[in-house]
């Protein structure tokens, strides 16, 4: 239930808050509010109370704590949302889903049987959701961070995404489709934008809570962890080569610049009425074409809620 003894002040979860994305989100949200509670959901216990104990220091907010969350597992994600309900903090006003990984090398699985990909970029994070809805005030805002490699017109060097059955996504060996870590990659993020418009659909038609649902292109961001299993050359470009096209390619940008954009989208109270959008920093655009399949965006809900076994108790929709 939402804790009534605050006035005005509000809590917002970022996953993968500790590096990255989610720390610049998490500076400029700190900054912004100090009264503001934040909470960095991170896999790594030890890496996150080092971010927890620099955000602090940087933006001078005393509010900011982390909590673990895998997203590979379920159960993890479930005991997260529970410790979450026991600490009785502000009302829940946000959650940013941005954590996210890119495997390259071989197939790997969550904890759960899942293809890891698939598994973290999309399934944990929909059962968070699913799980804080009930939690958030009735005026909140969910984030997806999703990529412009989802659409194959932006030419980002990526393969196309393809869409046929989550089940397929969530057990490679059922498929006849061979797809290679990047592939994997840039569907998820697809399932990222399917997720957006399905859940903005149901919180506006289902229930009575002003909830909004938008997705966020963060650009190409050379320097940060998401290379981490490519080889050592890859690895090499991305960390000391590629950050030079910051300075003249727009798709291209400082971590600092996208974690602005993102904060922008929870802060930014000319947004609060705005959802099932898609945010390519911090201007609204179109999303690809195949991003706007209902087939394929019911089919990935359905999918997604049997996967987690996600239960009636659960969810807040009719």
């Amino acid at each position: 239930m939402i804790n009534q003894e605050f006035d005005n002040v509000k809590t917002i979860i970022i996953t993968g808050g500790n590096t990255g994305l989610g720390y610049e989100c998490a500076k400029n949200i700190g900054q912004d509010c100090k009264t503001n509670h934040i909470i960095l959901a991170c896999r790594n216990s030890q890496k996150a109370n080092d971010a927890v104990k620099s955000l602090i220091s940087e933006t001078g907010n005393p509010n900011i704590r982390s909590l673990e969350l895998d997203l590979s597992s379920l159960e993890s994600i479930r005991r997260f949302a529970s410790e979450f309900v026991s600490l009785n903090l502000p009302p829940l006003y946000a959650v940013v889903c941005n954590a996210g990984i890119q495997i390259v090398n071989g197939t790997q699985y969550t904890n759960d049987g899942f293809e890891m990909t698939f598994g973290v970029n999309h399934l944990g994070h929909f059962l968070l959701v699913n799980l804080l809805l009930g939690e958030m005030a009735d005026t909140g805002k969910v984030v997806f961070v999703s990529s412009d490699t989802h659409d194959p017109l932006q030419k980002t060097g990526m393969p196309e995404p393809i869409y046929e059955k989550a089940e397929w996504l969530a057990y490679p060996d059922k498929s006849n489709v061979s797809f290679s870590g990047t592939r994997r990659y840039t569907t998820s993020k697809l399932c990222n934008l399917y997720c957006t418009y399905e859940l903005a659909e149901r919180i506006k038609t289902q229930t009575n809570k002003n909830i909004t649902v938008n997705a966020f292109n963060p650009g190409m961001m050379p320097g940060t962890g998401l290379a981490r299993n490519h080889n050592f050359f890859a690895r090499f470009a991305w960390k000391y080569i590629l950050p030079v096209l910051t300075l003249f390619k727009h798709n291209v940008n400082t971590v600092a610049k996208s974690g602005k954009a993102l904060a922008m989208l929870i802060t930014d109270h000319r947004l609060d009425n705005i959802t099932s959008k898609y945010f390519d920093g911090t201007k609204q655009t179109d999303s690809s074409e195949l991003s706007y399949n209902k087939q394929n965006r019911e089919d990935l809900w359905k999918t997604s809620m049997e996967l987690v076994h996600l239960k009636k108790d659960e969810i807040i929709f009719a």
